[in-house]
């Protein structure tokens, strides 16, 4: 096994099933040394986590849930990734995160929400796992999710 097996193992983490796409497209692609995901939605255990907009109040999906549906989000992406490079050992550096928060009007903490798909990164990969990103609020996401992360990695 290699470091990044170990590492999830020690975290507890098993990658879940690679999502089947909802659409006309694939989880990954390859080009050159890097592999570049589709956007992830907060899939567990086959089902959407949550649904509707992101923000403080009633009936609405709470920061702190949100933060947590971007990590599954992640987690989902690493898979697809792991589908198209044959294992996360290989990977050397996450270069990109891109995050997506449908977010209520008033709502303007989307870093704080894409922190939950970066900090996972960092726990996995270490020092590889510092990257670039942007959060984005958006009106509405596929299927009314939540959250969408989508990753660039470098491989070896």
């Amino acid at each position: 096994m290699g470091a990044i097996t170990d590492r999830l193992r020690e975290l507890g983490i098993e990658l879940p099933a690679v999502a089947t796409p909802a659409g006309a497209y694939v989880p990954a692609v390859v080009t050159g040394n890097l592999v570049y995901t589709a956007g992830q939605l907060p899939y567990a255990s086959g089902a959407l986590a949550a649904t509707g907009k992101v923000g403080d109040g009633d009936a609405l999906v709470s920061p702190t849930d949100a933060q947590a549906h971007a990590r599954t989000c992640a987690l989902n992406a690493l898979a697809a990734a792991a589908g198209a490079i044959g294992s996360l050992d290989r990977v050397t550096q996450v270069v990109k995160v891109t995050g997506f928060v449908s977010s209520d009007p008033s709502f303007t903490g989307q870093p704080g929400v894409i922190n939950g798909a970066s900090e996972l990164l960092g726990e996995v990969f270490g020092d590889a796992g510092r990257h670039a990103r942007s959060a984005v609020g958006v009106a509405v996401l596929p299927l009314d999710a939540p959250v969408e992360v989508e990753l660039i990695l470098a491989f070896a």
